[in-house]
């Protein structure tokens, strides 16, 4: 088993200005979104480099504001009421992917207003590409040794020794002796072995959903079909991975005693990809290729 090095947060010091791992994850997952989207531009008609400029802007707007609103209403929903300015504490930490996803979504809406194109046009066409920020900011995650995995007693090679994760390790084993013969004292803490939950979602939200999307896009494809297939990639990826992964302290089982909320908010993805993608073949409409609509 493993024990995390707990990595310095500072990836890079040039006096005062400090970059950090989590936004050096942030400018890389941006900057393949980009290299990506353009490539895309030159295999589709009505595409040009100067719009994917525009569209990358977009959606990493969405990302960062419908990130942390996502995160305030839905995770902290109370520190809110009680103190609005929270907010705005960015230095704070604390990200959602479906407030992420939200505010994409709204991005995208008003991209394909101003270029004139149905929202499943846009959105058909730059959902291949979100899965390599995906992978970014699941190794950002397990760099900063946050959003760590459950304890387990599986003695797979794999599972770590999470230094961060210390309180809630004692209070688990306190709640539940039987793990003492789990623990181990790393510099006089001591800790149970989790799994990094941090990776999987790096390796099946990240990695796979991209290599899948790419090959199943490159093809002509129903209007909706692309879409459809990213949001049940994520949203099953999600769902099951949730399963290994600790709900967050301030949360919990938020229904059913073992369902979170990171399974709640991936439920309806699921489902309304379903949905979209019988529609979609149903509808037969094609963007591109032989059967195109024009």
């Amino acid at each position: 088993m493993m024990i995390h090095p707990q990595y310095d947060p500072v990836a890079l010091a040039l006096g005062p200005v400090e970059v950090h791992w989590y936004g050096l994850m942030y400018l890389l997952a941006f900057a393949a979104a980009y290299g990506l989207a353009w490539y895309r531009s030159t295999k589709r008609d009505n595409w040009t480099t100067d719009m994917v400029s525009d569209l990358v802007f977009y959606g990493a707007l969405g990302v960062i504001l419908g990130g942390r609103v996502g995160y305030v209403l839905f995770y902290q929903f109370g520190e809110l009421l009680q103190n609005p300015a929270y907010l705005f504490k960015v230095w704070e930490g604390g990200m959602s992917f479906h407030g992420g996803m939200i505010g994409v979504l709204l991005g995208m809406l008003y991209f394909a207003r101003k270029y004139k194109k149905t929202p499943f046009q846009v959105l058909d066409f730059i959902v291949p590409c979100v899965p390599t920020g995906l992978l970014f900011g699941r190794i950002g995650n397990y760099i900063n040794g946050e959003l760590w995995g459950r304890v387990s007693d599986g003695g797979y090679n794999w599972l770590t020794y999470f230094p961060q994760a210390a309180p809630f390790d004692v209070q688990q084993l306190q709640a539940n002796p039987q793990l003492q013969e789990l623990m181990v004292e790393v510099n006089g803490q001591y800790l149970l072995p989790r799994h990094p939950s941090q990776l999987y979602e790096a390796f099946a939200e990240g990695l796979l959903l991209f290599l899948f999307l790419w090959w199943y896009s490159s093809k002509p494809r129903p209007r909706m079909a692309v879409t459809a297939v990213f949001l049940l990639g994520y949203g099953i990826s999600r769902f099951i991975i949730e399963f290994f992964r600790q709900p967050d302290a301030d949360q919990g089982f938020v229904l059913l005693g073992w369902l979170t909320k990171g399974q709640m908010l991936s439920a309806p993805m699921i489902i309304i990809g379903f949905a979209l993608l019988i529609y979609a073949y149903k509808r037969g409409i094609y963007d591109w290729g032989k059967q195109a609509a024009y």
